[in-house]
């Protein structure tokens, strides 16, 4: 039997069917649903962070909840996908409570809970699929010793997490890098000639945050939160892992390593060795073109996607070579 996005050829229409009705109730949901999410307070320390004072945040929890709604119903469904929704929406209500909490949890905490939901995703991970990796530009696989790759990939989840959450603040602009990452994975399935069903649940993911992205477009009326940008950042972790080249993560999602991650490295410095060799970098990037360099929202969100699509361009070109 010839598959095609996980289904037979036969139920191609079904499977659009459900890439339509996947952005239909994010957006139907968002729109009727978006007055009782938490309101935000205003971020004290971030660029103009006081403007979004007021708006609903959280809204990661609806776009989430469409997109498990939607590959339930449109995807036939096997443990291990099942196990990734999970895992999925308890990282997206974590995030929401975190959201929606008068005082916000503390950094340990969420680390804490994000190195939970990375170590139960690797463990997933290696019982349905082998410990190997691909060095896509060389095509060069070699087999890790399970541990040692369950090590890696609790890595690469708990980073993932952290620098898409930290990458979370101008509108648009953590869901438009997530969506041209995610969609740069797609294509590596593609090329590589993966026959699994993930690929599908890659595109339902991204019209769902199209969905949340009609209304987050400059000038936003609501915001993801945590509970957004938590949950994006563990859907690319496990999306990179099925390729089944976790290294292509640094190159697609490069952006959103620098803007995120670079305040983590600054803060971690800063805390456990008191080296402030990153003083005069404002974090998240975002924040330090906006600030320092002038850039407006509009052209953080365009040059920041312009630098990530042609990054990915070279990449899924590399690969084919």
């Amino acid at each position: 039997m010839v598959y095609y996005f996980g289904f037979m050829q036969n139920n191609s229409l079904i499977a659009a069917v459900g890439i339509v009705f996947a952005f239909a109730a994010t957006i139907l949901a968002t729109a009727k649903l978006c007055s009782y999410l938490p309101k935000d307070g205003g971020r004290e320390f971030a660029h103009d962070g006081k403007l979004s004072a007021g708006k609903p945040r959280g809204a990661g929890i609806i776009f989430v909840l469409a997109f498990v709604l939607s590959t339930i119903v449109f995807f036939p469904l096997q443990p291990e996908l099942l196990i990734y929704l999970v895992l999925l929406t308890l990282c997206m209500l974590t995030g929401y409570l975190d959201d929606a909490a008068k005082v916000p949890w503390g950094e340990y905490k969420k680390g804490f809970l994000d190195f939970c939901i990375a170590l139960l995703t690797a463990m997933t991970y290696l019982k349905y699929n082998p410990a190997v990796v691909e060095l896509a530009f060389f095509h060069v696989k070699f087999v890790l010793h399970p541990a040692l790759f369950a090590v890696l990939a609790v890595i690469l989840v708990w980073v993932s997490v952290n620098v898409t959450n930290c990458a979370d603040g101008v509108d648009g602009l953590s869901g438009t890098l997530a969506i041209v990452t995610l969609v740069t994975i797609y294509l590596i399935d593609r090329i590589k000639g993966r026959s699994d069903h993930f690929a599908y649940a890659i595109l339902l993911f991204v019209v769902c945050i199209l969905g949340y992205l009609w209304f987050n477009a400059t000038p936003s009326k609501l915001m993801m939160g945590d509970a957004g940008s938590r949950a994006m950042g563990l859907f690319i972790s496990i999306a990179i892992l099925k390729t089944g080249c976790p290294v292509l993560y640094i190159p697609v999602a490069i952006v959103l390593i620098l803007d995120g991650g670079l305040g983590l490295i600054k803060v971690s410095l800063i805390r456990f060795l008191k080296i402030h060799i990153m003083k005069n970098i404002r974090t998240p990037l975002h924040d330090h073109v906006r600030k320092v360099w002038g850039w407006s929202n509009t052209q953080t969100v365009f040059r920041f996607a312009i630098i990530q699509i042609m990054i990915a361009v070279a990449v899924v070109y590399g690969i084919q070579i």
